[in-house]
């Protein structure tokens, strides 16, 4: 497979009161070939990412700071203001309208991660502002405008002209925006620092699954989640999707070495990764890290909502189930080494702590 799987940063867009960052398709391939995209929206003291909608189901995951978003799904008659912070996770249908807002003095930064199958272009979102220079009804005439909202055209010159800014606006100290309300958050959010854990494993690892029962609005958007945190030195095992789901995957913190083999027994990656890149796993492809000393954790999306993993090492792997004759005969080994090598990682799984 002749493509280039190599972790990437993104390229920035800055604009008064935050960014948008976004990772192209031109440096990482992947993200066409397998219908992804990934961006991150950074908001400073006061910035308001302007109501807008995606033709893009996302999840999204809160990497540092605290805010406000509006979510109005659907056919609802009211939005829904959720207070956010580091750790929340929300899943967002494609043509839902949101808005994000950060009245603290720390940077919001929220990273978006999701699937392009029914997007205008393969490998990136494209997202529709509702106001602003770049807004739909800056679009359209003032007369279809004023039919439509039933005011005169003078009112809607007002309406369309007056905010000059795009995407991402700084508000001043003083304007009020709504309250969050905490009911709002149920069934809505997830936060994967407070959730319980999947997966435990001391001096190994630890992971939070995000799937339609912990986090309904996943089986709708058609993704699933994970936040894994890797102690030092640990190993995630090798592993594979097995229900043809590409693994999309975003360093939060520390860094790490990974290694991906591919068809043919070929290794088609082998890099340092570090916190703020991101990498892919295409399909049936297997991947294992392992962490640097200070360790490592990283956000994954998977495109499928309910996922199915294949562990090649420890006591939930696939060596596991197959019988000592099928092994003897595959590693054509003797009967002394298929029972050393059965004997081995027996309580371990997933994770593994650094050896002694």
């Amino acid at each position: 497979m002749e493509i280039d799987l190599s972790p990437k940063l993104p390229k920035q867009h800055g604009s008064d009161g935050g960014s948008y960052l976004a990772w192209s398709p031109s440096d990482l391939p992947m993200l066409s070939k397998g219908n992804i995209a990934a961006s991150k929206l950074s908001l400073e003291k006061n910035g308001l990412a302007l109501p807008s909608y995606s033709d893009s189901a996302k999840i999204a995951y809160v990497l540092q700071g605290s805010g406000t978003t509006g979510i109005a799904l659907g056919q609802a008659e009211k939005e829904k203001v959720l207070a956010i912070k580091k750790g929340d996770a929300i899943a967002i249908p494609f043509g839902v309208v949101t808005w994000w807002h950060n009245k603290e003095d720390i940077e919001l930064v929220v990273l978006f991660l999701g699937e392009t199958s029914k997007a205008h272009k393969s490998g990136e979102f494209t997202n529709f502002f509702l106001t602003g220079s770049n807004g739909i009804f800056a679009g359209f005439s003032s007369e279809f405008v004023a039919r439509a909202w039933d005011l005169d055209q003078d009112k809607v010159k007002v309406l369309v002209k007056s905010q000059t800014g795009s995407r991402i606006v700084k508000l001043t100290h003083n304007a009020k925006m709504p309250e969050p309300i905490k009911e709002d958050r149920n069934g809505l959010v997830l936060n994967c620092e407070e959730a319980p854990l999947d997966i435990d494993i001391k001096n190994g690892g630890r992971v939070v699954v995000l799937n339609p029962r912990n986090l309904p609005l996943v089986g709708e958007v058609g993704l699933g989640a994970d936040l894994v945190k890797l102690d030092g030195n640990a190993m995630c095992s090798p592993g594979f999707s097995c229900d043809s789901a590409y693994q999309v995957t975003y360093v939060v913190r520390g860094s790490g070495r990974a290694q991906v083999v591919g068809v043919d027994g070929q290794r088609v990656l082998e890099t340092t990764v570090k916190a703020g890149c991101l990498f892919i796993v295409p399909r049936f492809f297997v991947v294992s890290k392992i962490a640097g000393g200070e360790g490592m954790e990283w956000f994954s999306i998977i495109t499928t909502p309910d996922p199915v993993f294949t562990n090649l090492a420890g006591s939930n792997s696939v060596w596991k189930a197959l019988s000592s004759q099928v092994l003897e005969a595959s590693f054509d080994v003797s009967p002394e080494i298929e029972q050393l090598f059965q004997s081995k990682r027996s309580a371990d799984t997933t994770f593994f702590p650094p050896p002694n």
